[in-house]
């Protein structure tokens, strides 16, 4: 009879969380760099224009990172005190940024040098932003409660907002009308300003006696909605309908510290004290994916093309995640225009068509040919055994379980050649005549599945004979003593959880016994 391999067992597992399509793609969002500024990281900024470079200001500097490498390219440290909001405009040629001082300074982004300073803020400047739409103005908000529109080229103020009465620590452009500023201040109100009436239009919030410091504000590219966040609180405003909530919602368990739309603006990002990120569909304002940092997160942002996210946090920790994006996304768009055109097939001598479609090879085997009144001799390899099927078939049961406990080997083998040694009555004599060395990986199975559910019953019996034969041993060993300690306390430790279970498992059928004579 021939000798029948040792059948490993397959025990069920919990079936795996389902990821959703979204939540998918945002995982794919991998790789983290981490880098360490020398104080806080409050602002992240990415250049609207390709590379697509971002600015970080942390403590007196303003650096600027090439996104392929998240290498430093340029530093700007031209400040006094803590700088502020370092803002690239979207040719990517200018940086502004405020400090704490309340000098605002505009920098030409490859020489660094100061081409525009703006000093009329007797507070520190939370705030500074060249306008999507007027890229000659930059917008400032400062903790002296007012809010400026600058025009760069004249270094002169367009139009001063004094309606805020506390720090204004958010603030932006529209980007569908550049006429439209809405700041956000701890005076726990949210604003829309006219810049051809100099006047505020639109106050959303602070009418409640306990209301919060709006801490951000985010203006939707269409002009009509707007978010703002006030505690762990996320609130929706519609503009178009003179400011109205439209609903408030809260998913973190602190304060929410920054904003961001994807490319597409139909994904919203927020990050929080924390230390959580979290991504909404804003057809729903449902949380589809959540992301885990380090630290409390103090600003953050995600790249135009969606390839990299970016959070600074508090600790100094600047964290960099990269997607990898698909071919299809990253095509060549005027290469791919001329393909389309045609353009290129007279040079290619009309052969366009065969560019890029490369040979497939067939998987199938082709079929043999011959003589129809041939036949052909069926020939089966022998089945290769398995190391310790070898070992076992030759009756070395000591050798065959030690080919089992290397750390490669999966637990299931593993107890499945201890029960077959177990049916042959041969376990006895695999475990006997082991010196310290050849008994610490058995100890450490036992030790490390004891409370496991699916081998337990059998590191019991197992342990039952090792303690059994090597108990007139102990205390020669220090390393096996301390293996049988750790046993020892890992049994005692699962007998009083499972004691606690029994307990949780009585009060649980009393409470629905009660409640089954409650509702009959």
């Amino acid at each position: 009879m021939d000798y029948q391999p040792v059948v490993v067992q397959r025990h069920a597992r919990p079936a795996a969380a389902k990821h959703s399509p979204e939540s998918r793609y945002w995982r794919q969002f991998k790789y983290p760099v981490f880098i360490k500024e020398y104080a806080p990281v409050t602002s992240i900024q990415f250049s609207p224009s390709k590379p697509h470079r971002y600015a970080v200001t942390a403590a007196t500097r303003v650096q600027i990172y090439a996104p392929r490498t998240q290498k430093v390219t340029k530093t700007i440290s031209r400040f006094k005190d803590v700088a502020r909001s370092g803002n690239i405009r979207s040719d990517g040629k200018l940086v502004v940024a405020g400090d704490d001082t309340g000098l605002v300074q505009v920098f030409d982004i490859n020489s660094r040098a100061i081409l525009r300073t703006l000093d009329s803020h007797k507070q520190p400047v939370h705030v500074t932003k060249f306008s999507a739409l007027a890229s000659t103005q930059v917008l400032s908000c400062s903790d002296d409660t007012t809010v400026k529109l600058w025009d760069v080229p004249s270094q002169a103020e367009v139009v001063t907002f004094h309606a805020h009465t506390d720090y204004v620590r958010s603030g932006e452009v529209s980007t569908s009308n550049p006429h439209l500023i809405l700041t956000g201040s701890y005076d726990a109100t949210m604003r829309l300003f006219d810049t051809r009436t100099s006047q505020c239009e639109m106050i959303m919030g602070g009418d409640t006696s306990n209301a919060v410091p709006v801490e951000q504000v985010k203006m939707f590219p269409s002009g009509t909605m707007a978010l703002s966040t006030a505690g762990p609180i996320l609130r929706l405003w519609d503009l178009v309908a003179g400011g109205r909530c439209l609903r408030a919602f809260s998913n973190h368990q602190k304060t929410i510290t920054s904003l961001a739309f994807d490319g597409s603006a139909s994904r919203l990002l927020t990050g929080s004290l924390d230390h959580m990120v979290k991504v909404y569909d804003v057809s729903s304002y449902k949380v589809v994916h959540t992301m885990r940092y380090p630290a409390p997160v103090l600003c953050l942002a995600i790249s135009p093309d969606e390839t990299h996210i970016a959070a600074g946090m508090s600790d100094g920790t600047l964290s960099v995640r990269r997607r990898q994006p698909k071919s299809s996304e990253g095509a060549d768009q005027p290469f791919a225009a001329a393909l389309k055109s045609g353009a290129f097939e007279t040079f290619l001598g009309g052969t366009l068509p065969t560019v890029g479609q490369g040979r497939t090879k067939s998987k199938m085997k082709p079929k043999p040919t011959g003589d129809v009144d041939e036949l052909r001799i069926e020939s089966r390899r022998a089945r290769r055994l398995k190391e310790y099927d070898r070992l076992l078939k030759g009756f070395k049961y000591s050798a065959a379980l030690d080919s089992v406990l290397r750390q490669n080997v999966p637990p299931t083998t593993t107890f499945s050649l201890i029960q077959e040694l177990i049916h042959r009555d041969g376990l006895r004599s695999a475990l006997a005549g082991r010196d310290d060395v050849l008994l610490e990986p058995v100890l450490r199975l036992l030790v490390k599945h004891v409370t496991d559910p699916r081998f337990g019953e059998m590191v019991c019996d197992v342990s039952s004979l090792v303690i059994e034969m090597y108990t007139p041993v102990l205390g020669q060993s220090p390393l096996i003593d301390s293996l049988f300690m750790r046993l020892r306390k890992k049994v005692l430790a699962e007998i009083r959880f499972q004691k606690e279970l029994v307990k949780t498992k009585g009060a649980l059928e009393m409470i629905f016994a009660s409640a089954t004579l409650t509702a009959a």
